[in-house]
C-alpha cells in the first residue's frame, strides 16, 4: 500500500465508526480543506467538561494529527497553546500515557478522547509537562479550581 494508505484506510474506517456511534457531547471530524477536501490525518475535535466537575460547561477544542505510521504511532493531540493543566505543555501538547508510551495500535480515536475527557478532571502530577498548574495543584488547589472554571467559562458550547 502506497505511503499513509494504512493510515487513510484505518481512519476512514474509525470516522464511519465514529459517526455510528460516538459519546455524546463529543465531537471528532477530519478537517476539511479549503479546496473543499477532506484531510483524515488532521482530526478537529471537541471534548466536553464531565459534570459535575470544575470543568462542566467547558467545550474544550482538540486537534489531533495523525501521521503516516498510523495505527502503529499515536496522534498527536493538541488543545490551544495556553490550555491550562498539569498535563498539556504549553503548545497545548498532551501528556497521556495512552497517547505515549501505552501506545496500542488497537486504541481507537474515541478511546483517546474520552482518556483525555478522564485526564482533564483526573491529572497525574507525577507527569507534570506545566510548572504552574503542577504548583496551584499541589499548592493551592482553591486557586486551581478557580483557574479551571475560568478556564471552561472561555469555551462554552457552540449549539
Amino acid at each position: 500500500m502506497a505511503s499513509g494508505g494504512i493510515a487513510r484506510g484505518r481512519l476512514a474506517e474509525e470516522r464511519k465508526s465514529w459517526r455510528k456511534n460516538h459519546p455524546h457531547g463529543f465531537v471528532a471530524k477530519p478537517e476539511t480543506l479549503p479546496d473543499g477536501t477532506v484531510n483524515l490525518m488532521g482530526w478537529k475535535c471537541v471534548i466536553p467538561g464531565k459534570q459535575s466537575t470544575d470543568w462542566e460547561g467547558g467545550y474544550f477544542p482538540l486537534t489531533l494529527e495523525f501521521n503516516d505510521n498510523y495505527p502503529s504511532n499515536p496522534p498527536m493531540c493538541k488543545f490551544p497553546p495556553g490550555f491550562f493543566h498539569v498535563n498539556v505543555y504549553n503548545t497545548g501538547e498532551v501528556c497521556l500515557s495512552i497517547v505515549g508510551s501505552a501506545w496500542k495500535p488497537s486504541i481507537s480515536v474515541k478511546q483517546v478522547l474520552v482518556g483525555i475527557q478522564e485526564l482533564l478532571d483526573d491529572p497525574n502530577p507525577e507527569s507534570a509537562a506545566q510548572g504552574v498548574c503542577y504548583d496551584l495543584y499541589k499548592k493551592n488547589m482553591p486557586e486551581y479550581k478557580n483557574r479551571v472554571r475560568q478556564q471552561a467559562k472561555k469555551y462554552p458550547s457552540r449549539v
